[in-house]
């Protein structure tokens, strides 16, 4: 089906309790395995192409843009398509060129006053072009090989007041917020603050986003989701799953030549990553009388 829009599915899931899985795909295998785990997930996803990924792919973000948006047309789940960690501004208006409906404004290492005068430009530029901004507030690290941080450090993480008034302030669609996670974790082992996210989702108006998800485990994505995160970004786990295909593919026979050979195993892998992810905090389990955790028909 034709691409979707993703301020739209993020609505949707914010007024039934669940979350959006949001997918940083760098080669097509990456969409087509997200698209296809989507599908047997029975749930709506959302593809995104990082400024990182555009810089691999010779700083043009159409190439990838143009085949997810062919993909998405044959797929089975509705997708929307997403510009994710901007910093380069001129990148950030080929936005809507690209098919996307939504961005992810990336100037959060600034300070403050400078976070929130860049995502309100931004905003108001999105605004007039007919797109959701995205900004983030309090420290993610770990992104594009930064050290990182100690993300349980009382200085990482947002500040609900502070996350109201920015959003006042700037007129952004929905806050990627600190709560524990880091991007690029190759082992689940982050804990979040959900105290924290109870007080953030009560200050703060509009859809909170989890950056770096893949290091978060699995009963702390469900409570993340029940506490109000809305979008649920998801990309070294996509990563971790090819990687481990592909080199089980090339051990099985050292002398295979045909990338295909080797890629399919890699993309079946990440196929039934994103299948479980998108499944789990579209409908995430709910806790039985007995401590047992249960997940709704669909």
């Amino acid at each position: 089906m034709p691409l979707v829009d993703a301020g739209g599915l993020l609505t949707a899931a914010r007024a039934r309790g669940g979350a959006v899985a949001a997918f940083n795909v760098i080669t097509l295998e990456h969409v087509e395995a997200v698209l296809e785990g989507a599908g047997r997930a029975g749930a709506p996803v959302i593809l995104q192409i990082s400024e990182n990924a555009v810089r691999y792919r010779r700083d043009d973000p159409l190439p990838l843009a143009r085949a997810a948006t062919a993909a998405a047309e044959a797929a089975d789940a509705p997708a929307a398509l997403h510009l994710d960690h901007v910093r380069d501004p001129e990148l950030l208006r080929r936005a809507a060129e690209a098919g996307c409906s939504s961005v992810m404004v990336d100037a959060a290492h600034l300070p403050y006053r400078d976070n929130l005068a860049a995502c309100a430009a931004a905003a108001r530029w999105a605004r007039a072009n007919g797109l959701w901004i995205e900004a983030e507030l309090g420290v993610v690290g770990g992104k594009a090989g930064e050290p990182p941080p100690d993300p349980h450090h009382p200085a990482a993480r947002t500040d609900p007041e502070a996350a109201r008034a920015f959003t006042a302030a700037s007129g952004v669609d929905a806050l990627a917020v600190a709560i524990g996670s880091r991007h690029a974790m190759t082992n689940r082992a982050a804990a979040l603050d959900h105290r924290l996210l109870v007080r953030l989702a009560a200050r703060v108006p509009v859809p909170l986003v989890l950056h770096g998800s893949s290091g978060v485990p699995e009963d702390e994505l469900v409570a993340a989701v029940r506490g109000g995160i809305t979008k649920v970004n998801i990309g070294t786990a996509l990563n971790v799953a090819l990687t481990a295909g592909v080199r089980a593919a090339l051990a099985d026979d050292p002398e295979v030549v045909d990338p295909r050979r080797w890629l399919a195993g890699g993309r079946s892998a990440m196929a039934a990553t994103a299948a479980r992810l998108a499944a789990l905090v579209h409908h995430p389990p709910t806790a039985t009388a007995g401590g047992a955790a249960t997940t709704p028909d669909g």
